[in-house]
């Protein structure tokens, strides 16, 4: 088989864009190395949607943030993916920090940012009373909202591959060859054939773009720790709470998440190591120290987990996205970091404009379904839907996460989708399955024995995340 468009790269930006063109007809494949969507730098991040006042004005960064705003409740909606538009503060602690207010203030307008209010220290007060009392006042952006990231681009893999679109996990790109005018992907499994690649690769996209001879970027990884904390601090704040931002990014934040907890972070390092997602005791309590400047009163002693992601910098300084001068058909999608999340739908229409610039006839399809399967969240219910659903299927009534209320209905649920969970890192993402207070102590067990028994798999091959992550090595007694 001759793909028309080989997507590399399955994170919310690779897995929006299978989507996007998952409406014509066209032969699509969204190939990624890892065992699940969602691997990389997507499953660790500050699950923001910003507003679009930082981009520098007519920067791809700022086009896109702002669009890409703009679409992301129509998105969710369709994908029944958890969004709040619950608006953003940027604190200013100092005259310095107000001068550089009103600057992100102008910024925005130029962006066309809708809504932006310069606030007094008064007026900060009387939105989030927990703030500091150091602040002077601050930058209020009611678009800003948050996201679950991963299940944002979960909901797009899902629903793209719903629509035809083939998922290859597992397929990491070696080489990639030009012959006859058709591109061969050389994996470790087969050889992919197609007429355009769409390079959305993320920390490795400088990789994949010199294997076709483009060198004319690097990507750089940026490390951000993280620490999480439980449920009964997610009203600490309300809104997402920035600082003012620096070069090295837009700074340690506190903020709400979806689910309900408080997340802060994150620091910035730069590093060398693309794979390397470690956490230090040095950055982590970088991370409280910033955290606490910003909101003194949320206990750190409610810590459930910590976490460090990577983001992909570019040398360039902006999004990198568009044909290769030097391989037709071959369009990076390049150096996607913050505000990457905000801007993914966005990019995902600008990349689909691009193919139809160069000629790629587009043919909607007749039966094109934006609409992703809804997504029964039993610990979201009353107690009428709770058993309405239970009699249609007892497995709803056995509680396997007792911390965040997920059944084994949610779990065989998320297993037999499209793009279905095959490890435990895979449930874990699609239901919160192991994301409690006891982060998998008491449900993991159960989870892989549910693993095995739908995969119709052996419990020892059952892994924490693909390749040799094994939980099991064998059986003590027989």
């Amino acid at each position: 088989m001759v793909y028309d468009i080989a997507i590399i790269g399955a994170g919310v930006t690779g897995s929006l864009i299978a989507r996007e063109f998952s409406r014509y007809n066209l032969k699509v494949c969204l190939v990624e190395k890892e065992a699940d969507v969602a691997m990389g730098t997507s499953k660790a991040n500050s699950a923001i949607v910003h507003a679009g006042y930082d981009a520098k004005p007519g920067s791809l960064k700022a086009r896109l943030n702002v669009h890409g705003n703009k679409l992301m409740g129509r998105i969710c909606k369709e994908l029944d993916v958890p969004f709040k538009r619950i608006g953003s503060l940027v604190l200013a602690f100092n005259k310095e920090d107000m001068e550089e207010i009103h600057k992100l203030y102008k910024r925005g307008l130029e962006n066309d940012v809708p809504d932006l209010e310069v606030l007094n220290k008064e007026q900060v007060k009387s939105m989030e009373p927990n703030i500091s009392d150091q602040v002077v006042g601050a930058l209020y952006a009611p678009t800003g909202g948050i996201v679950c990231p991963y299940e944002l681009t979960l909901g797009a893999a899902e629903n793209a591959v719903s629509n035809g679109v083939e998922l290859k996990l597992e397929c990491e790109i070696k080489d990639i060859k030009v012959e006859n005018g058709q591109f061969i992907l050389v994996t470790q499994h087969e050889e992919i054939k197609c007429k355009y690649v769409i390079n959305a690769a993320g920390l490795y996209a400088d990789t994949i773009s010199a294997m076709v001879g483009e060198e004319g970027f690097s990507i750089k990884p940026r490390r951000g720790q993280y620490l999480l904390l439980d449920k009964n601090q997610g009203n600490v704040v309300h809104t997402v709470v920035f600082q003012t931002p620096s070069k090295m990014g837009k700074g340690i934040l506190v903020t709400p998440t979806v689910d309900g907890n408080l997340l802060i972070g994150p620091n910035a390092e730069d590093i060398d190591d693309k794979e390397d997602i470690s956490t230090t005791d040095l950055g982590l309590n970088e991370v409280v120290k910033g955290a606490m400047k910003s909101v003194p009163s949320f206990n750190v002693r409610e810590v459930i987990t910590s976490f460090a992601g990577l983001r992909a910098t570019p040398s360039t300084g902006d999004f990198i996205i568009g044909e290769s001068n030097k391989v037709k058909g071959f369009i990076n999608v390049a150096g996607i970091e913050s505000p990457g999340l905000s801007a993914a739908p966005a990019i995902a229409e600008y990349v689909v404009d691009i193919l139809k610039s160069i000629g790629v006839a587009m043919v909607q399809k007749k039966n094109f379904n934006p609409i992703r399967k809804p997504v029964h969240r039993f610990r979201e219910m009353n107690d009428q839907q709770r058993a309405e659903l239970i009699k249609k299927d007892p497995r709803y009534g056995r509680i396997i996460c007792r911390c965040e209320t997920v059944t084994e209905g949610e779990i065989v649920d998320c297993i037999n989708r499209p793009a279905g969970a095959r490890n435990l890192d895979g449930v874990k993402r699609r239901t919160r399955a192991g994301m409690g207070r006891c982060q998998g102590g008491f449900c993991a067990p159960r989870v892989v024995e549910i693993l095995s028994r739908e995969l119709n798999i052996p419990m020892e091959e059952v892994t924490k995340m693909g390749g040799n992550s094994r939980i099991l090595v064998g059986k003590t007694k027989q």
